[in-house]
């Protein structure tokens, strides 16, 4: 049985038993909901998924598996094509690396790729993370293209084939479709950010260079197009979608464009023109996106449904209604949006694939437990430096016990580490296998120059922190930090009074006083976002969460000499140390010291700790240090 409540545009729904899909996941919470806007064309998207297709089991917000979504794709559409309308399923990218799921299988993906490959996607695109690896991205052009043939574009992305060592498109580069529906014309195309940080059997080609291509410049000039669907794993504020909204206006200023983007993990909406929108939905599948648009020509079907009497005739030069949503992704939400329940949500397939998920988890032994945390550690819930940051406890915790290679031992060292290198938090309890993935997913080592002048290395940080305009471009300062940190320069301020220590990622923070909804509902802490078109976006209404600011880097100081008294707690400084870094960092480390004066050069460098990497010791660590 189910009671509903209304609040105006709100609706509460308390379920009786909401189960989640995966066994050991946390049952999601009954709180208010926005309903989603329909309209003539909706689209569901996911982007920046990273293995999590399991949902966060710890989490009740974010508890729903890959099989609810497929359960929720497909109700969806029975409604859509119930009500005459078209719903379009859009995925972005980055559906690899961050959760044990995908990177404790071997080999990587052996079971995600086949997990993901039962969703019916529409359209689809690569991210970086597909990229970092020839394996990966190899299974890209050799399983996920296959599986999504004819959906999978790739503007401006080419693989080298590893048969034929010819280089080609990773996918076609653009799609033309009609909907079956309400037969809207529709030219999609899929692209790829200005990424240089991909393997060398990938070639991505800059986006202002691509659109300048024959190929696309002929392909927007058609003018039987009802509507120019572009993705891409872009975030949505650069200038790679604002060239290719330009591109697109100089040809055809009165056609409507909806872009979806991804890569800094938040949630985002964007207004490019009265016709033009782009939406981003989060990340780790904490969040479902819906957008709407409605008002669109159907050029593809005389005799199309409409959702209004005049929509198929509408004129062009009018402004089509643009709506979106952010769902957060668990049962609770699946359940009211689609009105139904336990009994009548699950559809066969969703079930099967949730029972796939369940038996990946119990064959990689995810749910093996390392040690028990003792208190939540935050990445960017918490400010740094604090007993609650997941950063403070990397630096002044688990490196200065980790960091030491036996053959250098005697030599003092300064460890340096991204903050990007961290993706998730630690909750307080059971450490498994899979959080020490979601935690640290990569399989990066350690690199060091040997006997670097203290007074050169105890610089270091300041200018990686700094980042210095002469140093590095915007794009590589990008690739230095974590998605989610690297946003702040294109967005606005929001006008909200918030404490200056909070991380204001497009806005995505917490509602100003005054601004709580109209009801008595208790709230649970949760995403409040502020957008291009205001503060009512998010399908659930939460209470807001402060998000604070994180540097790029952080350093530890370990075996330094003891200090000259023995009342001072300082240690004294060294002549020189080996700096240690995470390798995935070396090139900025170099630029970094090159920047200071030095003519330090990969010669320089070498392996340190030789076959050890980050997951692995946080790993380690807790196993001697968190016991149950």
């Amino acid at each position: 049985m189910t009671f509903r409540f209304r609040y105006g545009a709100l609706a509460l729904t308390i379920p009786c038993a909401v189960l989640a899909a995966q066994p050991s996941a946390a049952p999601p919470v009954s709180a208010p909901l926005r309903e989603l806007p329909w309209g003539q064309l909706n689209f569901l998207h996911t982007t920046d998924t990273h293995g999590w297709h399991a949902g966060h089991l710890q989490e009740p917000s974010f508890s729903a598996d890959w099989g609810d979504y497929i359960s929720f794709a497909e109700r969806l559409h029975e409604k859509a094509d119930a009500d005459g309308i078209d719903l379009l399923l859009v995925d972005t990218g980055d559906r690899i690396e961050g959760n044990g799921l995908y990177d404790a299988s071997e080999p990587k993906g052996k079971y995600t790729l086949k997990i993901f490959g039962e969703q019916d996607v529409d359209v689809i695109c690569s991210g970086n993370h597909e990229l970092y690896k020839n394996t990966s991205s190899e299974n890209e052009y050799f399983e996920t293209v296959p599986n999504f043939l004819g959906n999978y574009l790739a503007s401006n992305l080419d693989i080298i084939d590893p048969k034929t060592e010819e280089q080609r498109p990773l996918a076609q580069r653009f799609k033309k479709f009609t909907t079956k529906n309400q037969g809207i014309r529709v030219l999609a195309f899929g692209f790829l950010y200005n990424f240089r940080g991909n393997s060398n059997n990938t070639i991505v080609q800059r986006v202002q260079e691509t659109i300048q291509e024959k190929w696309f410049q002929d392909a927007i000039r058609d003018r039987e197009v009802d509507l120019f669907l572009v993705i891409g794993h872009v975030p949505l504020r650069t200038q790679e979608f604002a060239s290719i909204f330009k591109a697109i206006r100089e040809q055809q200023w009165d056609v409507a464009i909806q872009f979806f983007g991804g890569h800094t993990h938040i949630r985002d909406y964007v207004k490019y023109d009265s016709k033009a929108y782009g939406l981003e939905s989060g990340r780790y599948m904490e969040t479902i996106g819906f957008m709407s648009v409605t008002g669109l020509p159907t050029g593809g079907k005389s005799n199309s449904m409409s959702v209004d009497a005049g929509a198929s005739q509408v004129a062009r030069v009018a402004s089509p209604t643009f709506s979106r949503r952010y769902m957060d992704n668990n049962l609770f939400s699946f359940h009211q949006h689609t009105d139904l329940n336990d009994t009548t949500f699950p559809t066969e397939h969703g079930h099967r694939v949730s029972s796939m998920i369940a038996s990946a988890r119990e064959d990689l032994k995810l749910d093996k437990t390392y040690g028990c945390a003792p208190r939540d550690y935050w990445t960017n819930r918490a400010p740094y430096p604090s007993k609650n940051s997941i950063f403070s406890w990397l630096q002044d915790e688990v490196l200065p016990d980790m960091i030491l290679d036996v053959d250098r031992a005697d030599a003092p060292r300064m460890v340096l580490t991204n903050t990007g290198a961290l993706r998730f938090d630690i909750f307080k309890g059971p450490f498994t296998i899979d959080t020490t993935y979601t935690v640290s997913p990569f399989t990066s080592g350690f690199r060091y120059v040997k006997d670097v002048p203290f007074s050169v290395a105890k610089r270091l940080l300041q200018i990686i922190n700094q980042e210095v305009p002469q140093l590095w471009p915007a794009t590589q300062s990008l690739a230095f930090k974590g998605p989610a940190r690297s946003v702040q320069a294109s967005t606005q301020a929001s006008t909200h009074q918030v404490d200056e220590q909070m991380f204001p990622a497009s806005r995505q923070m917490p509602l100003g006083k005054g601004q709580a909804p109209d009801h008595d509902a208790e709230l649970t802490a949760g995403y409040t976002t502020i957008d291009d078109a205001g503060s009512d976006g998010d399908d659930t209404v939460h209470t807001p969460i402060k998000f604070y600011r994180v540097p790029n880097a952080l350093e530890s100081r370990i075996g330094f000499p003891a200090a000259a008294t023995e009342d001072s707690k300082e240690s004294a400084d060294p002549v020189s140390v080996d700096l240690v870094y995470v390798d995935f960092i070396e090139s900025y480390i170099l630029l970094a010291l090159k920047f200071l004066g030095t003519d330090y050069a990969e010669r320089d460098t070498d392996m340190y700790m030789e076959g050890r990497d980050m997951t692995g010791l946080i790993a380690q660590w807790v196993q001697e240090h968190w016991k149950c």
